[in-house]
């Protein structure tokens, strides 16, 4: 089995990490290995508006062996956490052997995934140096989950067996994270916590968030992290819990129903404290979950740059890091409430611009 994650030996002093323009430093790297998905979830890759001829070639992809020089590079700026992400991570072929690589670098390590590959997956990837999982489950009822997460062939048992093979596979920090929308999967909130609970695994309520621009964003169906707390507090008190690292962007819970969290980007931005680097399949980086654009390091890595000069692109991307995308919607937001309204009192909000979609860039 793995040993336990421990803090990296930084070839940078990691009393004085490289910082943006905002003082935030690059804690968390997360990596996308493919912008496949075997689910084609409404607010991330919707069958009818993305093509799977769309998909990245496999050429375009990073190999192992790339991702594994790149996140090096991050934990020598400071990167003390990698998640592996997609799409769907565990379609990637030998996805093992890239953990085994990056479980070297002596960083904590998770995955993101939604499941339904887990009981063929968790043991190996346990074995290989993975600490941590997180399953996306938007819904236990049957229907809502296809509704939701449209992903014809799997159903929820599909991924609640894969929960029960990482905890048979020793993984002890397993969290499921749901993204709630209003009308369509937000009265799944309180079976979701109260079926969690039991297991000693902590449920991440997530607002819906204008990622992308296939998914029809509707601030309306924005549930709040302030009503998504209220209709827990129905069953039961909640205490606030502390922070387990700075920059952390779920603000956890502790009641009857178990830990839960809320991830309120949407009601609460936290831009401020963002400390999160994104590097994508066909191998650009990424200051942002909103971003509009990234540094090609792909190219770099395939005609013969040297570490330094990877370096030196990463602190120059980095160093001039400015993005604040959820504390400049809100900004726009209330300035728009005072000037622009429908006729039925609607708030039009301006867009920023063109983003990176979801199923590219990761969660």
């Amino acid at each position: 089995m793995p040993s336990e994650p421990h803090p990296p030996e930084l070839g940078a002093d990691p009393k004085q990490p490289l910082l943006d323009l905002l003082g935030r430093a690059p804690w968390d790297l997360r990596i996308s290995v493919t912008d496949r998905c075997n689910f084609r979830c409404g607010y991330c890759l919707p069958r009818d508006k993305v093509d799977p001829k769309a998909f990245l070639p496999r050429a375009e992809v990073l190999t192992f062996e790339e991702i594994t020089r790149v996140a090096r590079l991050f934990v020598g700026l400071g990167t003390r956490k990698i998640r592996i992400t997609g799409g769907e991570p565990l379609l990637r072929r030998d996805l093992a052997q890239l953990v085994r690589q990056l479980s070297e670098l002596g960083v904590e390590l998770a995955m993101t995934t939604n499941g339904v590959l887990l009981v063929e997956h968790a043991q190996t990837l346990r074995e290989a140096g993975l600490h941590r999982v997180t399953v996306s489950l938007d819904a236990l009822d049957e229907h809502t989950f296809q509704t939701t997460c449209d992903a014809p062939g799997f159903s929820v048992a599909h991924v609640l067996a894969g929960i029960t093979a990482a905890k048979n596979a020793g993984f002890d920090a397993i969290k499921v994270n749901c993204v709630v929308r209003r009308g369509e999967n937000d009265h799944q909130i309180v079976p979701l916590a109260q079926h969690f609970a039991p297991l000693h695994i902590p449920v991440r309520f997530i607002e819906y968030m204008d990622v992308g621009t296939l998914n029809d964003w509707d601030e309306q169906a924005v549930v709040s992290k302030e009503e998504i707390l209220a209709r827990l507090a129905e069953h039961g008190a909640l205490r606030q819990l502390p922070a387990h690292t700075p920059g952390e962007v779920a603000v956890r819970y502790a009641g009857s129903q178990g830990e839960v969290g809320v991830i309120p980007s949407v009601s609460e931005p936290f831009c401020g404290t963002c400390c999160r680097a994104r590097l994508s399949a066909d191998g650009k980086v990424y200051g942002c979950l909103f971003a509009r654009s990234g540094l090609d390091l792909k190219s770099l890595l395939r005609t013969g740059a040297s570490d330094e000069q990877l370096t030196q692109a990463l602190s120059g991307f980095w160093s001039a890091r400015s993005d604040r995308y959820s504390e400049e919607r809100q900004e726009l937001r209330k300035s728009e409430a005072k000037t622009t309204r429908s006729s039925a009192g609607r708030v039009h909000l301006p867009t920023l611009g063109d983003r990176i979609e979801m199923s590219y860039i990761g969660g």
